[in-house]
């Protein structure tokens, strides 16, 4: 019964590659800038659907969100300040950029042959590592979601430095756009009309769901797919969502550009503060077994995830939570940040600023 198991999962990994090669083919083709933009985004969903056949929905999850979600979006608001199609450049000057393309296609081929096979239990990542974590995690950490494990806690710096490199390119989105009024430029609010009803009725159901899905993804990382990065990508995408539909000087009234910055630089504040507080308690940084002290752990009643005679990691529990949630600060606001900045920057907008 395994070999028809076995050779649909193979047949659906090829027609998914194969789907990925000709979306990345067209994309290269085309000279529209919005049917790139548009190709990009079924690449990324392709690509999401490939991760979760391959037992990855994490990384299926936040590429769902960002590349087929936000980015789209950031890039189909960065085309109003360009031409709609690419400039068609000789082959000849094409040829040199291939050669070098192909090559190191070629070489990273051939490291592939040296790879071990797919799922095979003695390889390095599933016999040393991998299988470290899984017989640690559950004794270490207590989460059941080992990938939250490794992510919050054992590479608990690491994810700091993804949330800093997430904060900077925040900054220079900021810089190169402006930090001033030419940030949030806009046309005048027009008074709506008939036919903006039905989008600004959905707007408003959806906004609040899409806000309490983030929150589900938010506080459900330890059970299962989700975590900061993607919540927070979600949150983000109810802000722009409304945005699109109500118009950006009443959203940035709502949430200033100014405001969104401090969220970003705030987030991983309360992220390096869990750290700092672990090492007063005299432990290491981010060390959360030392983030309360043994009178605060006391306190706390054992039957306050649902099963008292379950050894509870108080301390792995709220560390990870909150850092969890400094990186959901700083991931919504970088990504409101950048949806401001280039919404901001119409044509209108800049021609007004020239004048200047």
């Amino acid at each position: 019964m395994t070999a028809p198991v076995l050779e649909a999962s193979f047949a659906l990994n090829v027609a998914l590659l194969l789907m990925l090669v000709v979306l990345a083919a067209a994309v290269v083709w085309t000279r529209s800038l919005l049917a790139a933009i548009l190709l990009m985004s079924v690449y990324s969903l392709v690509s999401a659907t490939w991760l979760m056949v391959m037992d990855a929905p994490d990384v299926a999850f936040t590429e769902a969100v960002v590349g087929a979600g936000i980015s789209t979006i950031v890039a189909l608001g960065a085309i109003l300040l360009t031409r709609g199609e690419a400039v068609r450049v000789s082959w000849k000057r094409q040829v040199v950029p291939g050669l070098l393309a192909g090559l190191v296609g070629g070489l990273l081929i051939y490291a592939m042959s040296g790879l071990p096979d797919f799922g095979d239990p003695a390889s390095p990542a599933n016999s040393h590592v991998g299988r470290a974590y899984l017989e640690t995690a559950k004794r270490d950490i207590g989460a059941p979601n080992v990938v939250t494990a490794v992510l919050g806690s054992y590479r608990g710096f690491d994810t700091l430095g993804e949330t800093v490199v997430i904060l900077a390119a925040c900054i220079g989105v900021a810089l190169m756009l402006g930090f001033g009024p030419r940030a949030t430029l806009a046309p005048p609010a027009g008074a709506p009309g008939d036919h903006h009803v039905v989008l600004r009725v959905t707007a408003k159901m959806l906004v609040p769901l899409i806000i309490l899905f983030a929150l589900y993804v938010q506080f459900h990382g330890d059970l299962g797919a989700g975590g900061g990065f993607q919540a927070g990508v979600i949150a983000a995408v109810a802000i722009i969502l409304h945005a699109l539909v109500f118009g950006l000087r009443e959203t940035t009234a709502a949430i200033p550009p100014q405001a969104a910055r401090a969220v970003a630089a705030l987030g991983v504040v309360v992220y390096a503060g869990v750290g700092i507080v672990c090492i007063v308690n005299g432990g290491g940084f981010l060390d959360y077994d030392h983030l309360l002290t043994p009178q605060i752990e006391a306190m706390i009643p054992a039957g306050l995830l649902g099963d008292p005679d379950k050894p509870h990691h108080w301390g792995q529990y709220f560390g990870i939570l909150a850092i969890e949630l400094g990186v959901l600060m700083t991931v919504s606001a970088t990504m409101i940040t950048i949806f401001y900045g280039f919404a901001g920057r119409t044509i209108d907008a800049i021609a007004a600023e020239l004048r200047r």
